[in-house]
């Protein structure tokens, strides 16, 4: 066997051996990264911490958020909650629901509540079940107040050539309808539960704000308030951020050095489970310092990976720049 062979055998073999190196690493890490991606908001809340809790959008009745909430209550490594609200509002229920899950960690641990962008309605009715509430200078909060909207869609019923007859058993049944115009009595109906929820709505602000019920009904005109003028009128207890944040539960006996850990939704089952998976490997292990495409290439790799793998690494490291560059 001439000698070139020899140092081609021999390529071959440190090569293999690399592999399999690299190919053990790959399995312990990718198991690792399961775990974490399993456990999802468990995983990070194995040591003492800081839990948060991102609520936005349409609040509405959240069988989930409600279940994430009791795991918090009952975490003895959680030792304080903040809630970030960034919502319009929504459901009367909904709120109440969130409002009273909150209230129970609130009995074992300190809760903050964090008015991000925007906090009304619904949204301020969650901020008030914090033992502190913080917002921004120029957060937009407020809107006390219950609204019961229904569409009428009679004329265009008639302009199409539509009609519709009923039969009901007693006048109110059904009503508000939006085939035609609401009587009296049903408008009553309709006014007499929207004036109950808002009394049950300005009575919690009243007694979590400890104010008198007349100054809360003058505020609770449906008027929104940047943060500046809510705090004037003591709906918001501080303006600030984070520090502010911390230095309210350093106050409560939680210590600033303490992490924050997202206690986020439980992502369901998908096709792209794996790559979750390798995102959290890579970021785990720092491959993607040390393993860059110039190495793979060199190594011959090129031509065992599909780009989709590097693209996974590309979208780790986007991860991580897009939530450094979020915080305030």
């Amino acid at each position: 066997m001439d000698q070139m062979a020899i140092a081609d055998r021999r390529s071959l073999r440190r090569k293999l051996s690399f592999w399999r190196i690299v190919a053990l690493i790959m399995l312990v890490g990718i198991g690792f990264a399961l775990y974490r991606v399993a456990l999802g908001d468990r995983a990070g809340a194995a040591v003492p911490h800081v839990a948060r809790v991102e609520i936005s959008g349409l609040i509405a009745d959240n069988k989930e958020l409600l279940e994430r909430l009791d795991r918090i209550a009952d975490s003895n490594q959680a030792k304080a909650l903040i809630v970030s609200i960034s919502s319009p509002g929504g459901t009367t229920y909904g709120g109440e629901r969130i409002f009273k899950a909150i209230r129970h960690i609130a009995e074992k641990k300190p809760v903050v509540s964090d008015i991000r962008t925007l906090a009304a309605s619904a949204g301020y009715m969650i901020a008030t079940a914090g033992d502190q509430i913080v917002a921004g200078e120029s957060s937009i909060t407020g809107s006390i107040g219950v609204i019961f909207q229904y569409p009428q869609l009679g004329e265009v019923m008639k302009k199409v050539g539509v009609s519709l007859e009923e039969i009901k058993s007693a006048p109110l049944k059904a009503e508000p309808s939006p085939f035609h115009p609401a009587s009296e009595e049903a408008k009553a109906m309709i006014r007499s539960m929207v004036m109950d929820s808002y009394g049950w709505f300005v009575d919690l602000v009243a007694d979590r704000r400890k104010l008198p019920r007349e100054d809360v009904l003058k505020l609770a005109d449906g008027t929104i308030f940047t943060g500046r003028q809510a705090l004037n009128v003591k709906l918001v207890d501080k303006l600030g951020g984070e520090d502010d944040i911390r230095a309210y539960l350093e106050t409560r006996g939680v210590a600033k050095n303490l992490p924050v850990v997202d206690w986020k939704e439980r992502s369901s089952a998908s096709s792209f489970w794996l790559a979750g998976a390798l995102a959290e490997f890579v970021k785990q292990t720092g491959l993607a310092q040390v393993v860059t495409p110039e190495t793979l290439r060199a190594l011959g790799a090129d031509k065992l990976f599909l780009d989709g793998l590097v693209s996974v690494w590309q979208v780790g490291t986007v991860e991580n720049l897009a939530f450094s560059g979020g915080q305030p």
